[in-house]
């Protein structure tokens, strides 16, 4: 993404970057330097005990001349905005990493660089003269590190438990907030005067549009002074056991990082692979895939879903193998968890379509050939055990009918994707047979049968009563969910995405010929927005086109108009199946479909895909604004329509 040599726009200077580490931690915040969400931070660290973020941010300005210059924006309550400095920030570009460029007067420019070197998990800052006039003078630049020491999710505030106390190391200066928290570091080639204070009551307005409790104090320990007469002025911030070095030659050492994270991101082929490594890091001896950022931790049904685009259609085989091995030891009674809780409590069973997904995602990667023996006998026994504890019957009702289909719920309980829930209200239970699952199921079923011959009679007889249940003869498109609540014969026609998996986004479509294309133009007509497919139609009452409010009402639209990018994925496969794999259908789905999608990346999640966005037009992005499986399905449709 690169901006022109212009003042920012006000919307833009909402739009957010992010940088990881290999351990589920992260950099984060605005192009306009204001923390809007509690999430945003310079130092958010992948603990023992969990996310914590340490050093939230900074307040940093220029003396020179007699004049003062700020160069990061902040926002108190109520709603005060002190120092705007939207009409200083010149440029913004987030290759290689996020750099800003600042007019400071008439002839001088300062450039401001952060970026997370994946190696050490330390986040380095770099500020540098890129023109300089006599009219400022000597320029000092001082930065005040704004620290708390919390959980990710939770608020910090002023009180006296707080540790200002500083150790100096030559380069190195040190904190411990609270002892039960990972120590800070700070390597300069500048100077530290300690001057503790506090800054109270910072406004985030995301938090506050989510209806949640959105202000904060944080402490300054110190500030810092560089004299950019000098040189740049340069900060590498660590946490723990990633601690910065003593650096008896700053410089030298940022250069290091600099170059060693210039060469890592340049060997991705693309934009999207750079952004997709965002999402690989490492849990216990393997390697995750982490759902969302900012607070998302690692979910089967994501990673699965996500897998396919971000590592195995971009080659990244062996971490795919990796997370695919590892998954397998989590299997229980024909199930593999949905998500792992942030503090390393049991992994949750609960979802229907989790182990179904791997199913996917296996037979993707045994596709590529890379898998030996071992690994390929390891992975079709997990798929044999997930569909024998699938027939057999297995947690909250999921078992194979006696038509061949997989029934699935209990009251109480969301098992599908669609799998909000607001205290003991499930949003759409989708208790019985729903479409996409039947989808899963068949073609789970069909892959397991290319090894294995008992599951062919089971396959045949689900892919006989799937054709024969679940299309409307009304529309000739297909039922939500048949059997209702386990009511035999009952159907739910809310016009939804989930059918579309019966043509696309699986190995194996379900439907050809008349139904396939009722399918795919009942969803184009009525679900399709530029940046992906509306969970539920507008004609339906329970339709919801904004997705906006507190939890209730978040929760309450999340999968009842809401729009999801991740969903364009098996739209355009469908669309293409329908139409033809030509080179002309080619064009026309990426003109059509994909265009809207890649100008998305320079807007809200800056060179992601977000999770959701409001149903109704303008189509607001929503939710995380860096989720994996958005940016997976966009990957996989690239190398879909790679001939192009």
């Amino acid at each position: 993404m690169t901006r022109i040599d212009r003042p920012i726009d006000t919307a833009s200077l909402e739009d957010e970057w992010l940088e990881t580490d290999a351990l589920g931690g992260f950099a984060s915040g605005t192009v306009g330097t204001m923390r809007t969400r509690r999430y945003h931070a310079l130092l958010l660290s992948a603990s023992a005990r969990g996310r914590v973020v340490l050093v939230n941010g900074i307040e940093a300005w220029l003396e020179g001349n007699g004049q003062r210059y700020p160069l990061t924006m902040q926002r108190y309550a109520p709603d005060l905005v002190y120092p705007d400095i939207a009409a200083s920030i010149l440029g913004f570009d987030t290759e290689p990493w996020p750099t800003w460029r600042f007019q400071i007067d008439v002839g001088t420019v300062l450039s401001v660089e952060i970026f997370v070197a994946k190696a050490t998990s330390e986040t380095v800052l770099r500020w540098r003269l890129q023109q300089s006039s006599q009219a400022s003078g000597n320029l000092i630049l001082k930065v005040r590190p704004l620290m708390s020491g919390r959980d990710y999710h939770a608020l910090h505030h002023e009180n006296g438990a707080f540790n200002f106390s500083a150790q100096q190391d030559q380069s190195r200066v040190s904190w411990q907030p609270y002892g039960d928290l990972p120590s800070i570091h700070a390597s300069t080639n500048g100077t530290y005067t300690h001057a503790p204070d506090w800054y109270r009551n910072f406004c985030y307005v995301r938090e506050r549009e989510r209806g949640l409790d959105f202000t904060e104090d944080l402490a300054t320990p110190g500030v810092f002074s560089f004299d950019l007469a000098s040189g740049e002025a340069l900060m590498v911030l660590g946490a723990g056991t990633q601690t910065t070095e003593a650096l008896t030659n700053p410089s030298q050492r940022t250069s290091e990082l600099a170059d060693l994270e210039r060469q890592r991101r340049a060997a991705f082929g693309s934009r999207l692979q750079r952004s997709a490594d965002a999402y690989v890091v490492s849990r216990n001896e393997g390697r995750t895939i982490i759902a969302g950022f900012p607070w998302f931790t690692d979910w089967g049904r994501d990673t699965f879903i996500a897998m396919r685009g971000l590592l195995i259609t971009s080659g990244r085989l062996a971490e795919a193998e990796s997370i695919l091995l590892e998954w397998t030891s989590t299997l229980s009674e024909g199930m593999l968890p949905n998500r792992f809780p942030d503090y390393g409590n049991a992994p949750e069973y609960n979802s229907v379509d989790a182990s179904l997904w791997f199913a996917i995602a296996v037979y993707d990667y045994l596709a590529t050939g890379h898998a030996s023996a071992a690994t390929r006998t390891r992975l079709q026994q997990t798929v044999d055990a997930i569909l024998t504890g699938y027939s057999q019957g297995t947690r909250f009702g999921i078992a194979a009918d006696t038509d061949g289909l997989l029934r699935a719920g209990v009251p109480g309980m969301q098992l599908t994707w669609m799998d909000a829930k607001a205290g003991d209200w499930v949003v759409t239970p989708r208790i019985g047979k729903p479409v996409e699952i039947e989808a899963l199921w068949i073609n789970a079923l069909r892959i397991a049968s290319t090894w294995n011959t008992q599951w062919e009679d089971l396959a045949s007889r689900a892919s006989e009563s799937f054709n024969a249940r679940f299309i409307d003869a009304s529309t000739g498109a297909l039922f939500d969910v048949v059997d209702v609540d386990h009511v035999a014969g009952t159907v739910d026609r809310s016009l939804r995405p989930n059918q579309i998996f019966a043509v696309g986004g699986l190995p194996f479509a379900l439907l050809e010929g008349a139904p396939a294309r009722a399918v795919v133009e009942q969803v184009q007509t009525h679900l399709l927005t530029p940046i992906g497919l509306r969970t539920l139609a507008p004609s339906d009452q329970a339709y919801r086109g904004h997705y906006a409010g507190g939890p209730l009402q978040r929760d309450g639209a999340y999968h009842q108009g809401t729009v999801w990018p991740w969903l364009l994925g098996p739209f355009v496969e469908a669309w293409l199946r329908v139409h033809g794999m030509n080179g002309v259908s080619r064009a026309e789905a990426h003109a059509g479909f994909l265009a809207p999608l890649h100008a998305h990346l320079d807007h809200a999640g800056l060179d992601h895909v977000s999770e959701v966005a409001d149903g109704d037009a303008p189509h607001t992005p929503g939710g995380t604004p860096f989720q994996a499986w958005s940016l997976g399905e966009l990957l996989r449709l690239e190398q879909l329509l790679a001939s192009v």
